[in-house]
């Protein structure tokens, strides 16, 4: 299939995996604008036109946050998308310390399309968080997630210099 094909497959898919999720915000968005806007991200401010690295970005939260499981993922989408997907999903059964953690760990040794799909969550949920944050969260607990998306970038510095970039601006509008 094209990667046009593959894209739109994957929008279809992830728009049906997250129909009933809502994002944390005080409007209670819709789920899947965070996927899209993870694509639009890589795409326009990026200049990534890869296929695989955009179904990715559609599909990284499916497996963690749905029950999408990494055999239906392969069978819809492949083994290369599977494994980028997987790379950049939590363990959810660990502590959410343990996640983070791993997550600073595992950064520079993710494949270079995983990298990109990591990058573009981190730019994405960090203008979230400057913009509309999550109800509960305080002004201390926006600024941890600040810097602890930064020090999960810091593993990836080399990959791309444009989201890079892109990053560098949404954390200069680290809440004060």
């Amino acid at each position: 299939m094209n990667d046009l094909e593959l894209v739109i497959r994957a929008v279809v898919f992830a728009a049906y995996k997250h129909r009933d999720q809502r994002r944390k915000d005080a409007g209670a968005t819709l789920y899947i604008n965070h996927p899209l806007e993870l694509a639009r991200i890589l795409i326009v401010e990026g200049g990534i036109t890869d296929g695989a690295t955009i179904a990715a970005a559609l599909l990284h939260d499916t497996i963690e946050d749905t029950e999408t499981t990494p055999v239906e993922l392969d069978s819809e989408f492949g083994s290369e998308i599977r494994s980028i997907v997987e790379e950049v999903t939590d363990d959810k059964s660990l502590p959410k310390a343990d996640r983070k953690r791993l997550q600073v760990e595992h950064a520079a040794h993710a494949s270079h399309r995983a990298q990109l799909v990591k990058l573009a969550d981190k730019i994405a949920n960090l203008r979230d968080v400057a913009s509309s944050p999550p109800d509960r969260w305080d002004l201390a607990r926006r600024q941890e997630y600040f810097d602890w998306a930064k020090s999960v970038i810091d593993q990836l510095r080399g990959a791309h210099s444009m989201l890079e970039a892109a990053f560098d601006v949404a954390y200069d509008h680290r809440p004060d």
